[in-house]
């Protein structure tokens, strides 16, 4: 249905034009967007609190139960190393000391923590999954 106008402006629809359909489209995202914010600003409830705890130290403990399988892997292969290194004869040239037993050491530590954190031999990734409380949740379904 359309209205003619008598001083020459365009003739009125019953639809809006394209332009006021956006405006309107804006308008509603604007009205839902309002609603989302408002929802944001309300107070979590205690539920809500808890279950954000939970979620926040399920997170921590596996990040140190992580931490704690690479250290070991790290002792394991550090023993690994003194192991080997008892095997290789000593040089009677330049003989031993003290000191140089310690700088040895020390570089093994290192060296091995360092094994560790790059994957080593994969006994920190097999340990976390027996140890993660997933796999306990797993094994306890029967899965």
């Amino acid at each position: 249905m359309k209205i003619s106008s008598a001083a020459g402006m365009p003739a009125l629809s019953g639809t809006p034009p394209a332009a006021d359909q956006e405006v309107l489209k804006g308008q509603e995202f604007d009205a839902q967007l309002r609603q989302v914010t408002d929802a944001l600003k309300e107070k979590p409830s205690a539920d809500q609190k808890k279950a954000a705890a939970n979620v926040t130290n399920t997170v921590q403990d596996g990040v140190k139960l992580r931490k704690v399988c690479q250290d070991m892997e790290a002792v394991f292969l550090n023993m690994l190393m003194s192991q080997m290194r008892a095997t290789i004869p000593k040089d009677p040239l330049l003989g031993e000391s003290n000191a140089q037993n310690i700088m040895q050491s020390m570089l093994d530590t290192e060296m091995t923590k360092n094994m560790a954190k790059a994957g080593g031999i994969g006994l920190a990734d097999m340990l976390y999954r027996q140890l993660s409380p997933t796999h306990s949740a797993l094994k306890g379904r029967n899965v």
